[in-house]
């Protein structure tokens, strides 16, 4: 079974970077997709970004040219940079990964198998 654990969450003002990682044990298989999504409280998980095996890479129009996804296959373990940071960027972060390749509905958690169980980001203004 593959198990994935996220880190790197905390508390930052307005404007500041946070970077989260999300370390899997287990074979995912050589195509995966992998993503992150987020929750805030009263609202529903809704995707953040998702990256392929080959290192293509999407992103919800709310974080673009703001975070960057990325992966690190030899590790086993997938980032998220987050510059510029607002307040509605609070809320519990969560890494997804899939056995197959990132297709259209990649943002939606449907498309996921695996599930970590979160960190959380906090951001003041």
């Amino acid at each position: 079974a593959v198990q994935l654990a996220e880190s790197g969450g905390g508390s930052v003002q307005a404007g500041g970077s946070l970077r989260l990682s999300c370390a899997a044990s287990g074979s995912i298989g050589s195509r995966s997709c992998m993503g992150w999504f987020r929750q805030a409280p009263g609202k529903e998980r809704e995707g953040v970004a998702h990256i392929d095996s080959d290192g293509s890479t999407n992103y919800a129009n709310s974080v673009k040219g703001r975070f960057t996804i990325s992966r690190d296959n030899a590790k086993n373990t997938l980032y998220l940079q987050m510059n510029s940071l607002k307040p509605e960027d609070t809320a519990m972060y969560y890494c997804a990964a899939s056995p197959y390749y990132c297709y259209s509905a990649s943002l939606h958690e449907y498309s996921y198998n695996y599930w970590g169980q979160g960190t959380q980001v906090t951001v003041s203004s």
